[in-house]
């Protein structure tokens, strides 16, 4: 007797648990149902990696035009200005609600700033603008996010739940439907059932895609899953060539790129060598406070001229318990390293940290397919341009899922519930089941090698050609055992990992210049022509 096909119905089906897709359920929860997917538990994401803090003009010394114009700046001449100033601006709303729903940011009584929240300051920042919860930030944001979403009766959380592509037109046979998105195909992971969630709204709010290279900070969750679904569905894609590298992970074998907040530079702590000498004065007019391109170009440049392995960053120069009380995560991971950050320079290099780039969206969240909406670091709203300005990416993730639920709810009145009998079950006929967990590994090790030796920090066009034959050749293999196999969560993770690296190696051959984020050796220098124009990327849909 055949299976019967489960499907499920919402009127917002939310891909993501960071701070963006929890953002995105909590505010549609009040206009319908909401599921919300996520591939590992309810509380895994990038948000919950984040140290430092959310940028906020809210200091007696700062307004909302400095933080605008030092966004700019960083952006190195490709921000979107309008989106930029809806950041900063909506900003101080934002974290004021977090506030309303328990979250316990660092204060100092001392401070003349609302509710007394202590400001720290961090690189590209001219004044000091960072609120944050010690140095666990991230944990503290997420954590205050799944209590108020636990509390909202109309969100069902599936954890263990992948999404594996997005339901558009053609996978829907003889309708005259509009070409748009209709909810997505989903595997169960602990039990391997795959089958459609139908929904008027999908928001992805996936993350990053760190997991590419080598060395980054993220957790392993992050492999572009989003990005490269939304492009296989023929979403437009932009800027991912702008890849931030976070000048300072810990350097220690078992550290697994420990990232070192950019606060601790704030605070007082300077690069040097291995012989204690500072580098960066000869970088920057701000030294180690430097916009992180600059220092993560600064410490690569170093460390080949030397052959050191490693940079280091000093503060014992600082009080010990000052520094023991504003970052004790920092303190207690690197002492578990045999690391005491008050006695010891602390080894560091640079690691893959953000993408600035993404699913082109505009100030409402909106991708190019109809009733598909993206927020968080999965999309490109512009307000990074080639350089996200430190801290500023928890900020434009609040705002702009605020945004972009605003704007799906109202939609969604006007949406039609569509028939599941128009949505096919998944088709997994004539694949087999094997566990040949290997295969799938070394492509992954070999996909991350490639594009941190060959489209890293510093980038030529030799070194890119030579990536994308590479990548190419991975991604036709990994395409025909996707075909033939039982989807499994590492094979996806594969897929999507294969797919992201095409389309930052395609993104970063386009862009004949260098410009923040993305140096090549061959166009060593700017291109005023190109100031604003953006890279795009759309994947030709068969119809």
């Amino acid at each position: 007797m055949k299976e019967k096909i489960m499907n499920m119905f919402c009127d917002f089906l939310v891909i993501g648990s960071g701070i963006a897709g929890l953002s995105f359920a909590i505010k549609a929860s009040a206009f319908g149902k909401v599921i919300l997917i996520t591939k590992k538990s309810d509380s895994e994401s990038n948000t919950n990696y984040a140290q430092g803090g959310i940028a906020c003009a809210i200091g007696p010394n700062d307004s909302f035009q400095n933080h605008i114009n030092d966004t700019i700046n960083a952006g190195a001449g490709l921000c979107n200005k309008k989106a930029v100033e809806i950041m900063v601006k909506e900003g101080p709303e934002r974290i004021f609600e977090l506030i309303k729903w328990n979250a316990k940011f660092t204060k100092s009584k001392n401070l003349d700033t609302p509710y007394h929240l202590d400001l720290a300051q961090e690189g590209g920042h001219s004044v000091k603008r960072i609120v944050h919860a010690k140095d666990s930030t991230g944990r503290e944001i997420e954590k205050t996010l799944l209590r108020q979403l636990k509390s909202c009766s109309n969100i069902k959380i599936l954890e263990n739940h992948y999404a594996i592509e997005l339901i558009t037109n053609h996978h829907i046979k003889k309708t005259n439907l509009p070409n748009a998105c209709y909810g997505a195909y989903v595997l169960e992971t602990t039990k391997r059932k795959i089958f459609p969630i139908i929904s008027k709204i999908t928001c992805i709010s996936t993350g990053g895609c760190g997991r590419v290279y080598l060395h980054t900070t993220n957790p392993p969750i992050a492999t572009g899953d989003g990005i490269a679904m939304a492009y296989r569905a023929g979403a437009v894609i932009e800027n991912m060539e702008f890849i931030q590298f976070h000048p300072t992970t810990l350097y220690h074998k078992d550290a697994d790129s420990f990232l070192i907040s950019e606060a601790l530079r704030g605070f007082g702590a300077i690069l040097v060598d291995k012989n204690g000498k500072q580098f960066m004065n000869k970088y920057h007019k701000m030294k180690s406070l430097a916009p992180r391109d600059i220092v993560a170009r600064a410490i690569d440049y170093e460390m080949k001229k030397t052959g050191d392995e490693c940079v280091f960053l000093d503060i014992r120069h600082v009080d010990a318990e000052r520094v023991k009380k504003h970052f004790p995560l920092i303190y207690n991971r690197c002492k578990n390293y045999g690391i005491d950050i008050t006695k010891d320079l602390i080894p560091v290099v640079p690691a893959a940290h953000y993408l600035c780039g993404g699913i082109k969206v505009n100030v409402n969240g909106e991708t190019s397919i109809k009733n598909l909406f993206a927020c968080g670091e999965v999309s490109c709203t512009g307000v990074h341009g080639a350089n996200r300005l430190a801290s500023n990416s928890l900020l434009e993730a609040l705002v702009f899922s605020h945004l972009a639920a605003n704007h799906a709810t109202q939609k969604a009145k006007s949406i039609q519930n569509i028939s599941c009998d128009l949505i096919p079950p998944w088709d997994d006929s004539g694949t087999i089941d094997t566990e040949e967990w290997i295969l799938l590994s070394h492509n992954i090790k070999e996909v991350q090698s490639v594009m941190w030796d060959y489209v890293g920090i510093v980038r030529s066009n030799l070194r890119l050609e030579r990536a994308l034959r590479r990548i190419r050749f991975l991604e036709k293999e990994t395409e025909e055992y996707y075909k033939r196999t039982k989807i499994t969560p590492q094979l996806l993770e594969l897929r999507n990992i294969v797919t992201t690296a095409k389309l930052i190696i395609l993104s970063a051959l386009k862009r004949k210049e260098s410009r923040g984020l993305h140096y090549t050796t061959d166009y060593p220098y700017s291109n005023k022509n190109l100031e604003g124009k953006s890279t795009i990327i759309v994947k030709p849909i068969k119809k």
